[in-house]
């Protein structure tokens, strides 16, 4: 929902009754994970994608038909299924997706953005099923703030908090079954757990040409970016805009004072040893999980040299990523980034980065 929420919370404020379908479950080569939403406005506004186009227009004409009757649906799609096929799901993955009318005040969704924008680890746990039609769409928002919604039983209430606070700190989306009052051995009632998050960081060292198509795709991609310069002329707002921050300060002084966890990838662009080799120091202290130095193989073989005279071990030198990327051909700003972009997915995702006609088994692992 993070992408759609802009424009939900816009159906929101102007007191609009959308619907709102989510995927809850997904199995095989599924395009899009659970939690993946698409909204349909009353007046056949749509924004989202519940399967990246596979399923598209069955689960509009479901939602059309929510709107009209005001009571939530559940679909399932798969390739065995006479439905799917009609529909065009080939993928051999199945798909369950959870359809509701959403009225103005089923969920805060300006608190909801207000939490994501300030990088706050969010929880929204959903009545997808439930004895009760009346409890179905019923919602609590879980924020570092408090709880806020209820599902209409305080026993359910405090079940689906615990449960939700498990699933947010494990970062996953799932389906939980419960008891009508939260009883852990019953299955009378499905709730649906959507995390969020806090985004992943990328901080870019080196404010140039190179710097601001990388801080774009990173952005893109989701990542909430920083691009540090020690240059004030360079390093400005203008020149970044797709960037979360612009920081002036010297790289290895900023590393040092900021959170690095291994979920964030850090880009050193400056290939300039008195940038390059203090802030690579401080970076390989760090869990960073993608460390990508831009340079041409003499000015690496050059910069290994001067790290080792720093003190840095053979162990430490075999996680930094240069020349950076993947092998594309990439020669421009804008390539060079997606060069970068491709070997950073392949990474955190484990992946061979080798073409998919090449190889066997799953797309989606």
């Amino acid at each position: 929902m993070r992408d759609e929420l802009p424009t939900l919370q816009r159906w929101q404020a102007q007191g609009v009754e959308f619907a709102l379908a989510t995927v809850t479950s997904t199995s095989s080569s599924a395009p899009r994970p659970a939690g993946a939403t698409l909204g349909v406005h009353p007046d056949g506004e749509v924004v989202g994608s519940v399967s990246g186009g596979c399923v598209e227009a069955a689960v509009v004409e479901i939602a059309t038909r929510v709107l009209d009757s005001g009571t939530a649906e559940r679909a399932t799609f798969g390739i065995s299924d006479d439905d799917a096929q009609a529909v065009g799901l080939t993928c051999g993955g199945t798909i369950e997706v959870f359809v509701r009318p959403f009225a103005p005040d089923r969920l805060d969704l300006a608190a909801l953005a207000r939490h994501l924008d300030d990088q706050h680890p969010v929880a929204v746990a959903t009545v997808v099923e439930h004895p009760d039609p009346v409890a179905v769409g019923r919602a609590v928002l879980l924020t570092p703030a408090g709880v806020a919604g209820s599902t209409g039983s305080s026993g359910l209430d405090h079940a689906v908090v615990e449960v939700a606070r498990g699933l947010l700190a494990q970062g996953a989306t799932s389906l939980r079954h419960l008891g009508e009052d939260g009883e852990r051995r019953l299955d009378t009632v499905t709730v649906l757990v959507e995390s969020f998050a806090p985004r992943p960081r990328m901080i870019v060292f080196g404010a140039i040409d190179f710097a601001s198509a990388v801080a774009s795709i990173g952005h893109f991609l989701g990542f909430h970016v920083t691009v540090c310069d020690a240059r004030a002329r360079f390093a400005t707002r203008a020149r970044f805009p797709d960037a979360d921050e612009v920081v002036v300060d010297w790289p290895h002084r900023y590393l040092a004072g900021t959170q690095v966890e291994a979920s964030t990838a850090i880009c050193v662009l400056t290939h300039d040893p008195k940038f390059d080799v203090p802030v690579l120091v401080e970076a390989l202290r760090t869990d960073a999980g993608y460390l990508g130095v831009m340079g041409s193989r003499r000015t690496h073989r050059d910069r290994l040299e001067r790290l080792r005279e720093a003190g840095v071990d053979e162990a430490g030198l075999t996680r930094l990523r240069s020349p950076v990327g993947l092998d594309l051909g990439a020669r421009t700003p804008q390539e060079t980034a997606v060069s970068i972009a491709a070997e950073l997915i392949a990474v955190r995702s484990g992946a061979t980065g080798q073409p998919l006609r090449d190889l066997d088994g799953p797309i989606h692992r």
